[in-house]
């Protein structure tokens, strides 16, 4: 019963409506740890950079791991555990949780409201493309899937993220434990290992307050945006990209959705 209600708990929470533009990404319990203390880590759904926790379990995520340099851990726990990560035996550096979920569905019964998720995600001329495609205004579905990582520095932090493998992710290009950020954090989006034009970056500022600040950036021509970014805040990076999917047979979704976060601390 209990393993029931835990997949009951996350199909509901997953399956909510993105025309409110629900985040997914990792949230360690602290983003710098000493030497020798276990990465703890959550995994979280919700808004404005607060949301419920999602509990360990594995046939809802197809990649669950912490990185660090050259060495790849598959993240082990008991099917149930809140928080999702908490494992120890690493070591002094930059540690790179990975998470990518499995692909869930959701229907738009109200064409509105995906114009708005559309727009908010900067997703350009939606309306033309859905139309041109002959599709329904109603009663279509979508399928997403989320990429997340989170840098946690343990230690010293010394390290470099990178690109890991995920589909689409979003990459820091400077190490915010270690290196000068006080003129902004460089982040590189990429989509099948190329890097993303002039994609959105929405940026969630959490103060030490709790107050969260949004505000909206643009990759360039190499993909690379740069995030202002305040010593003692928390920040969540979010990338989303739309693209179309042939539909056999008329329950089929017709558009994916692929989300990339990047969570992190500055000192």
């Amino acid at each position: 019963m209990r393993h029931l209600l835990l997949a009951l708990t996350l199909a509901l929470t997953l399956g909510v409506s993105k025309t409110q533009a629900h985040e997914f990404w990792i949230e360690p319990e602290g983003f710098q740890i000493a030497p020798g203390d276990n990465i703890t880590a959550y995994l979280r759904v919700g808004q404005a950079f607060s949301g419920v926790t999602i509990s360990y379990l594995p046939r809802n995520f197809t990649r669950f791991d912490v990185m660090q340099g050259d060495i790849l851990t598959s993240v082990e726990g008991r099917l149930g555990d809140n928080p999702a990560l908490d494992m120890g035996g690493f070591d002094d550096g930059l540690a790179i949780i990975v998470h990518e979920t499995t692909a869930n569905r959701l229907t738009y019964d109200d064409w509105d409201s995906f114009l708005r998720f559309a727009t908010h995600k900067d997703f350009g001329d939606v309306e033309a493309r859905h139309d041109v495609r002959g599709l329904p205004r109603e009663g279509f579905r979508e399928s997403y899937i989320r990429y997340a990582k989170s840098l946690v520095a343990i230690g010293a932090g010394a390290g470099q993220d990178r690109q890991v493998g995920l589909a689409t992710e979003i990459v820091a290009l400077a190490n915010p434990y270690t290196d000068d950020v006080s003129a902004g954090l460089p982040v590189q989006v990429f989509l099948d290992s190329a890097p993303r034009v002039n994609a959105q970056v929405e940026l969630f500022d959490r103060a030490p307050d709790g107050t969260v600040e949004v505000t909206l950036h643009h990759t360039d021509e190499a993909g690379i945006a740069v995030l202002p970014v305040t010593a003692g805040h928390d920040y969540l990076a979010d990338a989303v990209v739309l693209e179309p999917l042939d539909a056999p047979t008329p329950s089929d979704p017709v558009w994916l959705s692929r989300w990339a976060s990047l969570t992190f601390s500055v000192p």
